[in-house]
């Protein structure tokens, strides 16, 4: 779907005409205003020790379980407030249900990893709450603001969140059809960078004084923290769950957190000074890498080839 095309589909949304002309962008324009504004912020959650663990690929499944949970609570919240404010002028043309809204992927997704009747399994944690109720309330009493919700949740998932999706399908060892990922997957839009800039360009032309654009960044900032709150309610969590870290890869050297002796690199060098017990280590690795695995396979099939060529 082209942009053009997308900018159609807003409008028939009831979005009305925008002015999507303007093809630089101004210090003062709002989507410039909230990066700038939130930058900081934002760098503290993928800083918080529950992202940092996602990105390497060191994710428990219950965790991610429950994480999933705050999600749908979270969209549910904040598209009942953009249905009922999907008529105000400062939030219709950012009213893209089709495209955007994800309370029915994050279902179907729950509905994967809890069963038929994951309603009565789940339950709204308190930190989750707390961004629920806050969503309501902008909802219900200050409109506006639900542009700083809707730019925090949404504009990140078509960013950071695809990179997310691509870590826990490896890592969780997810089907490739995208079971349990849906949340991540936005069937009614072809370009994300295309839908990010019309989306970015229908905020700059919101007619919004100075001081509801300075209440709009301060909101963002909530957001954040909301997020934030979240993510370290997951982490506490996490601390009493008894399982296994389902690991993506082999971490990298400097992602040790100051063990040397987990470094793939010195215990190669320990196996080549005659370590045996540091030869395993890293032959484990190797063999619990799904890299490791196809090579340990093509050297088989190869030593398989030589050894059928030798007997013939």
């Amino acid at each position: 779907m082209s942009a053009d095309k997308m900018a159609t589909t807003a409008s028939a949304n009831g979005a009305g005409p925008v002015n999507e002309g303007k093809d630089t962008l101004s210090p003062e324009d709002l989507s410039e205003l909230l990066a700038a504004g939130t930058k900081e912020v934002h760098e503290k959650a993928e800083n918080t020790q529950f992202v940092k663990d996602f990105l390497k690929g060191r994710i428990r499944k219950e965790l991610f379980k429950l994480g999933a949970v705050a999600l749908y609570y979270t969209y549910t919240a904040m598209e009942e407030e953009i249905e009922r404010n999907k008529d105000h002028p400062h939030f219709a043309p950012l009213y893209f249900p089709t495209e955007l809204h994800r309370r029915e992927a994050l279902a179907r997704d729950l509905e994967y990893f809890y069963g038929p009747d994951w309603q009565s399994e789940v339950s709204c944690s308190p930190a989750a709450q707390r961004y629920v109720d806050r969503i309501h309330e902008v909802g219900q009493e200050d409109p506006v603001l639900l542009v700083s919700h809707a730019y925090t949740r949404y504009m990140g998932d078509l960013s950071g969140g695809q990179v997310l999706k691509k870590v826990a399908q490896r890592a969780m060892k997810l089907p490739p059809t995208g079971e349990g990922l849906e949340f991540y997957t936005f069937d009614g839009i072809h370009s994300a960078k295309e839908f990010k800039q019309l989306y970015r360009s229908r905020m700059n032309v919101l007619v919004l004084d100075e001081d509801t654009k300075k209440r709009l960044v301060a909101e963002a900032v909530k957001a954040f923290q909301f997020n934030m709150e979240v993510f370290d309610e997951l982490e506490e969590i996490g601390k009493t769950i008894q399982e296994d870290v389902l690991d993506a890869g082999m971490p990298v050297h400097g992602a040790m957190g100051g063990d040397i002796s987990k470094c793939p690199y010195y215990s190669a060098k320990m196996a080549a000074a005659g370590g045996s017990e540091y030869a395993c280590q890293l032959a484990m690795a190797v063999l619990r890498h799904p890299t490791g695995q196809v090579l340990c396979a093509a050297l088989a099939a190869a030593l398989a080839g030589f050894a059928a060529w030798y007997l013939m």
